[in-house]
This record gives C-alpha cells, sequence and structure tokens, in this order.
C-alpha cells in the first residue's frame, strides 16, 4: 500500500504533518540538515534551457530555504520522493550515498501488456542519444551498466502494475528498460507507441520510497510518498 510516513529506526514510524511550500509542493520530512519532497509530475527538478523551464523544483524550495539545493533528480513527468540538502556537508554526504549506491530507491510503474514472469532483473547497457536528445537509447558497447529489480504488484486486463528497485540511476533508465522487455510504462512520450500513450494522463511512473542514511544522526531514514494513481 501505498502511504506516507518517515521511518527513523526499524521498529519507530513518525508521520509528518501535511505541509506545503510556496507553490503547493508538499514536504514528506525536514530538519535542520535536508528536507524531503513530494514532486509532482510536469515540474522540473532543475532549471532547463529558456524562460519557459526556469519554474523548478530546486528554485522553488530555495526561495523558501536559504541554501537548500538539490541532490538528485526525477525526471519532468515523474512524481515522488526527492530529496534536497540544507547545507554544504549534507549535500556532500547524500550525494556521495547517491554515487555509491547505498541509497535504495522504489518506483511504482504501470505498464503496458500482460507481464507473464512475477519478478526478474534487467540488466541492459544505455548512453545518450546523440541524434535524438534527450533519449537514451540501448549501446551494449559503449553504454553504461544499468540494471533494474522489477516484480509484479498488481495485473489489469490490459496492463500491468509493478515495483521498481533500480541498482543504478541512469537517466530514463527505468522508462527505457521497460520498453526494452516490450512493457512501456503508460503515457511516456518518449518511449511508448502512441496507443499506450495515450492510455493514461500523465506519465504512469512514481517515486515511491527513498531509504538512506542520515548524515547527521547516522540513522537509517526512510521516507514514502502517497502513489497518486
Amino acid at each position: 500500500m501505498c502511504h506516507r510516513g518517515v521511518l527513523l529506526s526499524e521498529r519507530t514510524v513518525h508521520h509528518t504533518p501535511p505541509e506545503r511550500f510556496p507553490h503547493g509542493v508538499p514536504v514528506l520530512y525536514h530538519d535542520e540538515y535536508l528536507v524531503v519532497l513530494d514532486k509532482p509530475s510536469g515540474l522540473l527538478s532543475v532549471k532547463g534551457i529558456g524562460i519557459d523551464k526556469i519554474d523548478c523544483l530546486a528554485v522553488r524550495v530555495a526561495s523558501a530555504i536559504e541554501g537548500a539545493r538539490i541532490v538528485h533528480r526525477l525526471d519532468m513527468d515523474t512524481s515522488g520522493v526527492i530529496v534536497m540538502a540544507r547545507d554544504a556537508h549534507t549535500h556532500r554526504e547524500l550525494s556521495r550515498q547517491f554515487q555509491d549506491r547505498e541509497v535504495q530507491k522504489t518506483y511504482v510503474a504501470v505498464v503496458g501488456g500482460a507481464v507473464e514472469q512475477e519478478s526478474g532483473l534487467i540488466d541492459i547497457p544505455i548512453r545518450k542519444d546523440f541524434d535524438n536528445p534527450p533519449c537514451q537509447c540501448v549501446d551494449y558497447d559503449q553504454g553504461k551498466p544499468s540494471q533494474t529489480n522489477w516484480r509484479v504488484v498488481e495485473r489489469y486486463e490490459d496492463r500491468t502494475r509493478l515495483e521498481l528497485k533500480p541498482i543504478t540511476g541512469r537517466s530514463h533508465q527505468l522508462r527505457i528498460h521497460l520498453r526494452e522487455i516490450d512493457h512501456a510504462i503508460l503515457g511516456d512520450d518518449l518511449y511508448a507507441s502512441k496507443e499506450l500513450q495515450e492510455l493514461a494522463p500523465r506519465l504512469m511512473l512514481h517515486a515511491l520510497q527513498l531509504s538512506f542514511s542520515h548524515p547527521a544522526t547516522k540513522k537509517q531514514l526512510t521516507v514514502m510518498a502517497p502513489c497518486p494513481f
């Protein structure tokens, strides 16, 4: 079940009160070192090129918390848990944890078709598609190693709900991996067929949970965002 909460130890769950920064970004957890938010679909994580791409999560949060800075990113159309640091030391330590693959990430996706197996590992190298930005492409010679664990959560008549646990964190990894096993994510305007794009009003991909070591307390911190679909 998707729900919101913060796990500070193996036995104690604390629920944070509903809070929002300016412009309606839900806050899942915050303290003097970091803030964890539930990024809505359609909002950039960081600024893009052009005046129409100035509005983003990083700018909104920095306007409310001086010094807040982005640690990692979610695609614009992906919703869910994202963490920002409030000082340089926290930023360095969280960035190291992401780089060293110490952060545990869980996503939910709804994909086209009936996935026959119950679970599996997708191990397909990817790289930037220089001829078709911003897409990524499969490249077994020059691509970066990319692995995603998945399992079936629920089956429907024409689609399947999956839980995804990426081992690596490549750009568009989940989207291209699921396309490569012939189960593209519904609503994906980059990697899904026109038919699958039209089956959903948005990209059906949500960052459900992040688990990492708190840079100050060293306790394991697990934050979950409610699944909107």
